[in-house]
């Protein structure tokens, strides 16, 4: 009886790479988790061995590398919040560009030459209402997405230079949750638009809001290409069976290239949950964009790439699903004088 490959997942245990950890496990693989629990969570580590560390640890990361020897490397350890990013832009070149550097010169040490990065929609900044291409200028205009689009550099010279095969892919807005309801999103604190309505309808969140609706669109509230991270995390089991056979990799949009607002994604959950979500309006955050929708044409032909679950329909029902086991509903009384506090406070 053959023995599954190991692929160690970096941030394993956070939102998008424990459905990857998941989806490895059910192709075959053996995803050995690598996370420090800054925002990961324990429970999330179900399909495979767990190592705990920071990626910023190189000898830690060698020591695990060398331990189970795995094929290929599926690198999600960064912070992602756009917001924090332009407060505290050390942070994030720390953790996301350091870290990184760290991961890859302990891939070097043990002789481990596949990656697949988890890239973002946001190096593209401010893009206009085309679908965006990967041909399209990276123009980040947060710290967020200059780090990001700084590893891709990085990824680009070591694959020149050292043979490197890499992928990186650039997904847009992450959402849903696991069918099983195993694993979802869940973060604290949690800035998503989808869990942070379904939050404020279980009365989590008396103080959600759109930021923005002044924007130049439609209905004036920013417009994003929605992507169920079940789909996003079968695009990594494709990448990294590419690299297997020998691509050397590339940069990839993962997305559906279609946009929604702000106001249709809530529209849309109304109509799943069956009630509206409460809603304050605030001003923009800085460093978000008006528009990021993708072209995912190129993942498509190349990667071979099909969403089978980012219909709206079925992001609001599996997001749903978990967040009514993760976060059990509060008492109407107690909602209510939730929402009577923030409106006094806004």
């Amino acid at each position: 009886m053959s023995v599954a490959k190991s692929v160690m997942v970096t941030g394993g245990a956070g939102y998008i790479g424990a459905h990857c950890c998941k989806a490895l496990f059910e192709a075959g693989f053996n995803p050995v988790c690598y996370d420090n629990f800054s925002t990961g969570h324990r429970e999330f580590v179900k399909w495979g061995p767990l190592v705990e560390g920071n990626v910023r640890d190189r000898d830690r990361v060698t020591s695990a590398l060398r331990e189970h020897n795995p094929i290929a490397v599926i690198h999600f350890a960064a912070f992602s919040l756009v917001g924090e990013s332009m407060s505290d832009p050390q942070k994030y070149y720390q953790n996301n560009v350091v870290g990184t550097l760290m991961l890859l010169q302990a891939m070097r040490e043990a002789r481990c030459s596949n990656l697949v990065f988890s890239s973002t929609g946001a190096v593209y900044g401010n893009a206009d209402d085309k679908p965006i291409r990967e041909t399209d200028a990276g123009v980040p205009i947060n710290p967020y997405g200059h780090s990001k689009w700084m590893v891709e550099q990085i990824l680009r010279d070591y694959r020149a230079a050292y043979g490197l095969k890499s992928f990186s892919l650039r997904y847009f807005n992450a959402c849903g949750a696991d069918a099983s309801g195993l694993i979802g999103e869940m973060r604290e604190p949690e800035t998503h638009l989808i869990p942070r309505a379904m939050m404020a309808l279980q009365g989590h969140a008396a103080d959600f809001a759109i930021f923005g609706s002044d924007y130049p669109t439609a209905d004036g509230t920013a417009v994003r290409d929605y992507i169920h991270v079940t789909d996003l995390a079968a695009a990594h089991i494709l990448a990294l069976k590419r690299l297997l056979s020998g691509d050397v990799g590339g940069s990839f949009n993962l997305g559906t290239g279609n946009g929604y607002s702000v106001r249709e994604i809530l529209s849309a959950i109304n109509a799943g949950v069956g009630r509206p979500v409460p809603v304050l309006k605030k001003d923009r955050r800085p460093g978000d964009p008006a528009i990021l929708v993708a072209d995912p044409t190129a993942a498509f032909e190349t990667l071979m790439f099909r969403p089978k679950c980012s219909d709206l329909a079925t992001i609001v029902r599996t997001a749903w699903g978990w967040h009514q086991k993760a976060h059990p509903m509060k008492a109407p009384e107690a909602r209510a004088q939730e929402r009577l506090s923030s409106l006094a406070d806004s």
